[in-house]
């Protein structure tokens, strides 16, 4: 992410880190939304509807996360990044309403 290095907080050995960290972190949020559009791409109505929400929460998340300055931050919080996009979007009280109305129009049909 070019330029972003002059804003982050720490020492020069943690922000480089830090930014090698911030690189694989949206390269992860580029990979999970990839994955919610071709979904997305499959659906009509209502199901795409919610899909598209879900890819909304998910770049709310991504400009949330990579407006963080603190080198510490990505170091301690994304250093091993796992499933920690999907969750971050599992726990949005957005997606639980989602998946709530859905549960709702199963239980309807």
């Amino acid at each position: 992410l070019p330029g972003t290095t002059a804003s982050m907080s720490g020492t020069p050995a943690q922000v480089e880190w830090a930014e090698r960290i911030k690189r694989q972190v949206n390269a992860e949020f580029d990979s999970v939304a990839a994955s919610f559009r071709a979904v997305a791409g499959k659906q009509a109505g209502g199901k795409r509807a919610d899909t598209e929400a879900i890819i909304a929460i998910l770049e709310d998340k991504r400009a949330e996360v990579m407006s963080r300055e603190q080198a510490g931050y990505f170091i301690h919080d994304w250093q091993e990044i796992r499933d920690q996009v999907r969750q971050m979007i599992f726990h949005d009280a957005r997606y639980q309403a989602i998946k709530s109305r859905r549960a709702a129009r199963r239980q309807c049909a």
